[in-house]
């Protein structure tokens, strides 16, 4: 993998962490947290099965991931899965808001139904 390669995969590697921490992020995808720092600084690249769940959780495929990594154009997933692919990284306080936004309406849904 070229040095632009690395590069990007660095940046979906910390974009796809969010607030974790590496070793919160390492544990998740079942790495060590040196592991997610060697990626992030570009000094190593991980093997096939943990691209896989890094593709994962940028929201693509193996094969979309690699091409993205190539320099190749690729589609975005659709909007929702961005907004709850970006409710996973928030911070709790933040996710309560949100919570609280959506549970007020389904409120207001029901109160307007006659429930």
């Amino acid at each position: 993998m070229n040095i632009q390669n690395r590069q990007k995969l660095s940046e979906i590697i910390k974009t796809a962490r969010g607030t974790m921490s590496q070793r919160a992020f390492g544990k998740l995808l079942g790495v060590s947290a040196t592991a997610v720092q060697l990626w992030e600084r570009g000094d190593t690249v991980p093997d096939t099965e943990n691209l896989g769940k890094l593709a994962a959780r940028a929201g693509y495929t193996l094969e979309e991931f690699l091409s993205f990594l190539d320099g190749n154009p690729v589609s975005q997933p659709p909007e929702i899965n961005d907004i709850v692919k970006k409710i996973q990284f928030l911070p709790l306080s933040q996710v309560a808001l949100i919570g609280k936004a959506v549970a007020d309406r389904f409120a207001a849904s029901a109160e307007a139904a006659g429930e």
